[in-house]
């Protein structure tokens, strides 16, 4: 449903990743219907890379399988170099992961993602999906996340580096705070230690 959207809506060309194999035989019935527009590629979408069969400006749009889709906007979001191959993320989460992407410092559901997502790009929930909109009906509600790339990060930092380290603070959160600040520290002394900038 989501393809034949995008290609009704004229989209240039849409490549699309499909791990389910039951899905493969549908997607083939609607590229040979737009031939030029579009390309399947049968796969897990943590392994392949789709770039060479894009030109820019690319945007990402999916219906991400709820228990990688972190993961994957994690590595879209944290590439060596930046600006990245896309311009704009739009994707569906679990309603409260899309709730911590979007949300404010100092907030209960500010962390991880929402230092990442925030840190590279504008960030803002653009709809609300209730369960009854999908067959099966999941247990849960979802939403829909837009994610524009900003041409330079608000700071500047290592993606990898800074990744690892707001992964380790915010794992603390119910830990004191000293316990946190401790174990963020050593991470940053180790990183620094491997510098080949610093002598050691």
């Amino acid at each position: 449903g989501l393809t034949r959207g995008l290609l009704a809506e004229q989209a240039r060309h849409v490549v699309v990743i499909e791990k389910d194999r039951r899905c493969i035989a549908a997607l083939r019935q609607i590229q040979n219907a737009f031939p030029q527009r579009m390309t399947v590629l049968e796969g897990d979408a943590l392994l392949l890379n789709p770039v060479h069969h894009l030109k820019a400006p690319i945007k990402v749009v999916a219906n991400l399988p709820y228990n990688v889709g972190s993961e994957l906007l994690i590595r879209w979001l944290t590439p060596k170099q930046w600006p990245p191959f896309w311009d704009s993320l739009t994707l569906m989460f679990q309603k409260e992961v899309a709730e911590r992407i979007v949300a404010q410092v100092a907030s209960r559901a500010y962390g991880r993602l929402s230092l990442l997502a925030q840190w590279r790009a504008e960030a803002k929930i653009v709809m609300h999906l209730p369960p009854s909109v999908f067959t099966p009906s999941p247990k849960v509600s979802s939403a829909i996340v837009h994610l524009k790339a900003l041409k330079k990060p608000r700071f500047e930092a290592f993606a990898i580096k800074l990744e690892n380290t707001v992964a380790k603070a915010f794992n603390k959160r119910r830990k004191k705070l000293r316990s946190a600040v401790r174990c963020v520290w050593m991470i940053l002394f180790c990183n620094i230690m491997k510098s080949p900038t610093v002598p050691v």
